[in-house]
């Protein structure tokens, strides 16, 4: 078996000037300063890139933050999409503000891994950096770094710099592989013009693959436009996977329709969201607690935008208190199921708390209502509790609106709907996917409206099948109707004949009125014979109530009394025999057939002669041949 490629990123944080960019420098030989401002001014601004290359020959994405207060904003567009972080604190000045903001962060992001890195090694004493590491350790408690290991380092001199490796290359190999299988989604975190080439976006590539050729999806605009060309770590490539720092070179897009925080997707699958319900955690070290409706900045990915704060079951929330809320987004983005966030306050901009994202494209909620939290809290749960969940909103929905809804890919989908539908929570209908709760109350919508049609229609021998299919939602495809209904029929409640659903033990039951208008009905047309006029006409003739028409036609239709030619002419039985008779005869002795021939031959008048034919055509008794018929697969 094939061992899968393994593609990761790793992040640097801490407080600015703690060494973060020359220790990536050191280790990858790449100094992620980019800008002129960065090198003048010695700080990190925007986010920085370098390759990794471990002994095993693993190629790892290196992502450079910047750890000043003012970009943190950067540093959060960098640091979503990574798989081990390195937090690096410098041993002479130990553990500052940006430190403390950038654990927080981590710790909200849930990021998987870390290592402690001491920097500056070289500038202190053995007994000093032992006081420090004690320090850090002290402020990690309690944190995913508690344990975390702890490499003491010099960018100058390169001592620690091989164990470092060591220790990256260890941490990694107890990570599962990203999903490639997925579907594609690269949030942009800088987006460039190469003179000649056109825009060119860069990013981590969080699911599935993007390839020389292929159609994506810019969110925003919504754009579909041709992937050109693709570069890891500054290599062309065919091929970039999940997991990779991928350059994408998109052809005939103009960079001023681009933002940090637009996502490079699979064409149709993602779709922009204006609300979010959400797990929230307000840091205890909030300032203050938020109210209803309070304004925060909210950081997703790459994108950073403003949104209100929607508190479902209460009025005020205190800090250290966590809570299923909703957001109201000023702009919208594109989110999935799970993915982390985080908060800022309003003004002054500090980090305030962080969650993840439980439905991406939710119902405005009432608040205050149990229903409403009983259901954010089953969403919670899990995957598949999502995707019962889910289909419990929609009604019924195909594998890939669950993809889309809940971000995972097409295989875990299908494995999760398997064993959803082995424990007889969903049901499958075609292509189409329903919880078995909604799967029974369809088949109850369809038993119902049949007894209802029976009570209403008493003459009519059932509904009738397509007026039967609108009882259900529109989104229910015909496959899954006619599954639904062979359900029902194989489970004796319902029965089929020809065009008709009915109750097994349905008969109509005319009333004494009713029997009177059969027979006055009935009568016309049989003193008719072939030569029976339009509906209209012998409806006057009859004097049939315009109320009752519909049912009596019905009835005498179901039990063969009349025979509908079409919309407008009908034959009695004997009337109908007698043609049929003529036909068979005819073709004893004749090989072709007119129009005029049959109408002489059954003495009745042209247009009703043309609607016996037409039925018979309809029938495969005859087919027409030009102007002539010919016989076919006449009945014996």
């Amino acid at each position: 078996m094939t061992k899968p490629n393994r593609y990761h990123i790793i992040g640097t944080a801490g407080h600015v000037d703690h060494g973060k960019t020359v220790l990536i420098n050191t280790l990858t030989g790449v100094n992620t300063d980019r800008l002129k401002e960065e090198q003048e001014r010695g700080i990190s601004i925007e986010l920085g890139f370098a390759p990794f290359k471990l002994d095993d020959g693993t190629v790892v994405g290196v992502v450079d933050v910047p750890g000043h207060e003012r970009f943190i904003h950067n540093m959060l567009a960098g640091i979503g999409g990574i798989d081990l972080v390195l937090l690096v604190v410098d041993v002479n000045e130990g553990v500052m503000p940006q430190t403390r903001e950038h654990l927080q962060i981590l710790q909200l992001l849930q990021v998987p891994r870390g290592i402690l890195v001491l920097t500056k090694c070289d500038l202190a004493e053995d007994d000093w950096v032992d006081i420090v590491e004690e320090e850090v350790r002290e402020t990690l408690e309690g944190t995913f770094l508690a344990k975390a290991p702890c490499c003491r380092v010099s960018a100058f001199t390169g001592d620690g710099i091989d164990t470092l490796k060591e220790t990256i290359g260890q941490m990694l190999r107890q990570l599962a592989p990203r999903d490639e299988d997925g579907p594609t989604r690269l949030p942009i975190d800088r987006h460039f013009t190469i003179s000649g080439f056109g825009t060119v976006v860069t990013g981590t590539l969080l699911s599935g693959r993007i390839k020389v050729g292929d159609t994506v999806e810019v969110l925003p605009p919504g754009e579909s436009v041709r992937v050109r060309e693709v570069q890891v770590h500054g290599h062309k490539a065919e091929v970039g996977c999940a997991g990779q720092r991928v350059a994408v070179n998109l052809a005939g897009f103009e960079r001023s329709d681009l933002q940090r925080g637009a996502v490079v997707a699979t064409p149709g699958f993602y779709t922009m969201t204006e609300r979010l319900d959400a797990r929230f955690t307000l840091l205890k070290e909030a300032k203050r607690p938020l109210k209803f409706r309070d304004p925060v900045h909210l950081h997703m990915g790459t994108a950073k935008l403003t949104a209100r704060i929607v508190l479902l079951d209460r009025d005020l929330m205190e800090p250290g208190e966590s809570a299923l809320v909703q957001f109201v987004l000023d702009t919208p983005l594109v989110a999935h199921r799970q993915d982390r966030f985080i908060v800022r306050s309003y003004s002054p901009m500090t980090t305030i708390g962080g969650g993840q994202v439980i439905d991406p494209a939710p119902r405005k909620h009432k608040r205050f209502r149990d229903e409403v939290m009983r259901g954010l809290k089953e969403l919670e749960s899990g995957e598949g509790s999502f995707l019962v969940q889910k289909l419990a909103e929609l009604g019924c929905a195909k594998a890939k609106d669950l993809e889309l809804a809940s971000g995972l890919g097409r295989e875990r989908v299908a494995a999760l709907l398997d064993s959803l539908a082995a424990a007889e929570q969903v049901q499958r209908y075609g292509d189409q996917w329903a919880t078995a709760e909604t799967a029974r109350s369809w088949q109850r919508v369809l038993v119902e409206a049949v007894d209802i049609f029976h009570r209403d229609n008493p003459l009519q021998p059932g509904i009738q099948h397509a007026t039967l299919k609108a009882a259900l939602p529109l989104r229910v495809a015909p496959k899954a109707f006619e599954q639904l209904l062979e359900e029902r029929i194989t489970g004796g409640e319902l029965t089929q004949r020809g065009e008709w659903v009915l109750r097994p033990d349905f008969t109509p039951q005319p009333t004494e009125e009713q029997l009177r208008w059969l027979q006055k009905l009935e009568k016309v047309y049989r003193e008719a014979g072939v030569e029976a006029k339009g509906r209209v006409d012998m409806l006057v003739l009859a004097g049939i109530p315009d109320n009752q028409v519909e049912s009596l036609l019905a009835y005498h239709f179901a039990n063969g009394t009349l025979i509908r030619l079409n919309e407008d002419s009908f034959l009695h039985q004997v009337a109908y025999q007698k043609a049929l008779s003529a036909l068979k005869e005819h073709f004893a002795t004749e090989q072709t057939l007119t129009l005029a021939a049959f109408r002489d031959r059954i003495g009745s008048a042209r247009k009703q002669t043309q609607a016996i034919l037409e039925l018979f055509d309809s029938l495969k008794y005859t087919m027409r041949k030009g102007d002539e018929r010919v016989a076919w697969q006449l009945p014996k």
